[in-house]
């Protein structure tokens, strides 16, 4: 059981990758579909911190640590800063396109879109 535990954020990373998968794939309004892909990079954010955490560690900043004390991987945590900023960057510029599509063909189903586009 503590073993489950132990792992528990890559559980639900798991979890949340499957769900934005799902949201993402089998909706066809625009803007479900688009949180969908949101849930994802929820969940591969989530996996990267997760991957970068070790037990009674501490954070890698200045501090009076003691000699030879174990921190934590600043490298993930970094990379996950850094997919925050694009990922939210992405997804106005998507939500800038939804709302054109919106103007233009005046509905959010993607198979309206589609039939009209034809």
């Amino acid at each position: 059981m503590a073993d489950l535990f132990a792992h528990m954020p890559l559980v639900v990373a798991g979890l949340l990758l499957m769900i934005g998968l799902a949201i993402a794939l089998w909706k066809r309004n625009l803007i479900q579909m688009l949180m969908g892909l949101t849930v994802v990079e929820a969940a591969v954010n989530l996996f990267l911190v997760a991957s970068g955490y070790r037990h009674d560690a501490i954070a890698p900043i200045y501090t009076n640590a003691a000699e030879g004390a174990r921190m934590v991987l600043p490298t993930v945590q970094a990379l996950t800063l850094t997919a925050i900023v694009i990922g939210l960057a992405t997804t106005a510029l998507m939500l800038s396109f939804v709302i054109l599509i919106y103007r233009y063909y005046k509905t959010l189903d993607v198979n309206e879109v589609r039939k009209l586009r034809e």
